[in-house]
């Protein structure tokens, strides 16, 4: 038995999608579970919407999340001399023809199918003519020949056994006419060169595997497994696509979704294991298989994205929350000044409290980072005459306190809701304001004694409080 060889092949022609990574993720898992090697091969040959940026955005996409490919990245665009000899190789041996169509022929027949509302697949014109009535004029492109008669069955690992008539596959076209191989014989190329053993992708690509499978079997190659995973539809049922909202990594990461939480919801989203939710790295490799994914499309829901976030949150290692939370400033914030650091890391234990992200701690703990109170309008406004009182007495009281904990603070508190006549609001409420520049935040004490005495009696005593 061969080691399992798997791949991801991503076009370098946008930011690489969701439903791509999560295709990713379960070809890493099944490989890793199995002991074999997964690597990643760039699909470049569309040159003219072939970026390195975007190829440069899969490679730091996948490594975000926790995906390691085996080996260097295999760029497919050096590898189309490869692709034309198997071309020829088919030719040659009368699995292939060249056809002499011209693209005004090829769109009428386009043209008539339409009119009749039925799928186009080329009339076969070029299939068993000479090479001696080519016209002299048009460069050909080659066709695979492929069958007509019967039916082909994909044993699927996933969906089970896939039944197609042949005749409702073309010959379809495996050079172009300027001499550059289309994607199902680039792809089949690279797969019997990689030494493949499983083809692991969306099921938008069956009608491609048996294409390819058309082209192993021409070649007398030995055919990998193939196992098609159910797209991820939106919400409403639709199909996902690139133009969505919330449909590439960079999406998450800016709102501070974290990569492990997300890497357990793409997990979770079409495959289960018992009933079980939460999934450890070494848990996920350990009990990835392909009999788990489910056979119907799965839909992506941004609530349980952000559930499974406060989850990882509130449970995983506080130093490991306050690195990624630096992080995720330092790239999509301002970057917290090394004399907050320290604040915010002891702050962490209730700035996390109900966050659903890294950027809900950012807001949580923007008092905490800023020089000066940034005041909401609306709320400077509570700042009557009897506010200006509790806030100038609990200055004075915090004189005699020398360690701020809840213990040496309740008594002052106390003291205050009663001399003002008032109650914990009526104390809190103003101080509150004063400290953070709104009435909403975390507890009174949790404030206070995140700042520290100095920078508390500087803030009781803004000039723009009146």
């Amino acid at each position: 038995m061969p080691k399992v060889a798997t791949r991801f092949a991503p076009s370098p022609t946008g930011p690489l999608h969701i439903g791509g990574v999560r295709t990713a993720l379960f070809n890493w898992l099944y490989t890793k579970n199995q002991q074999g090697n997964f690597y990643l091969r760039v699909e470049d040959t569309d040159k003219e919407r072939s970026k390195d940026e975007y190829k440069d955005q899969i490679i730091e996409s996948l490594k975000w999340i926790g995906i390691n490919y085996d080996g260097e990245e295999y760029i497919q665009s050096k590898k189309i001399k490869d692709h034309i000899k198997v071309a020829n190789e088919l030719l040659k041996n009368g699995h292939a023809y060249k056809c002499y169509c011209s693209s005004e022929e090829i769109e009428e027949q386009k043209k008539r199918a339409k009119q009749k509302k039925i799928p186009y697949i080329y009339d076969r014109k070029w299939r068993d003519k000479k090479e001696a009535d080519a016209p002299k004029d048009i460069k050909p492109v080659i066709r695979f020949k492929s069958k007509i008669d019967g039916t082909s069955v994909l044993k699927d690992l996933v969906l089970g056994d896939v039944k197609i008539d042949n005749n409702t596959i073309e010959d379809f076209i495996i050079l172009r006419n300027d001499g550059t191989p289309t994607y199902n014989l680039s792809a089949s190329v690279d797969d019997y060169q990689m030494n493949m053993t499983h083809i692991i992708r969306g099921d938008d690509h069956k009608i491609n595997t048996f294409k390819q499978i058309q082209i192993y079997e021409a070649m007398k190659w030995k055919l990998p497994l193939f196992a098609h995973i159910p797209l991820i539809h939106t919400i409403e049922g639709k199909k996902l696509s690139k133009r969505d909202k919330a449909s590439t990594l960079d999406d998450y990461s800016k709102i501070g979704i974290m990569p492990d939480a997300l890497r357990n919801y793409l997990l979770r989203l079409g495959w289960s294991y018992q009933d079980k939710e939460i999934f450890t790295l070494d848990e996920s490799i350990k009990h990835f298989n392909l009999e788990g994914i489910g056979k119907s499309p799965s839909k992506l829901d941004m609530s349980r994205i952000l559930s499974m976030n406060e989850h990882y949150i509130k449970n995983i290692d506080e130093n490991d929350l306050f690195n990624q939370l630096i992080e995720y400033c330092k790239l999509y914030k301002s970057e917290i000044k090394s004399d907050k650091k320290d604040k915010i890391k002891k702050s962490l234990t209730f700035l996390k409290n109900k966050a659903k992200t890294l950027e809900d701690i950012f807001n949580n703990g923007q008092y905490i980072m800023v020089d000066e109170v940034n005041f909401n309008q609306d709320d400077i406004k509570l700042i009557d005459v009897k506010a200006k009182k509790v806030i100038s007495d609990f200055n004075i009281q915090l004189d005699s306190v020398d360690k701020l904990n809840k213990e040496t603070l309740e008594p002052i508190v106390n003291e205050l809701i009663k001399s003002n006549d008032t109650n914990f609001k009526g104390v809190g409420q103003p101080l509150r304001i004063a400290l953070t520049g709104s009435k909403f935040g975390p507890g009174i004490y949790d404030i206070i004694i995140s700042l520290g005495k100095e920078e508390v009696k500087k803030r009781l005593t803004n000039k723009k409080l009146g």
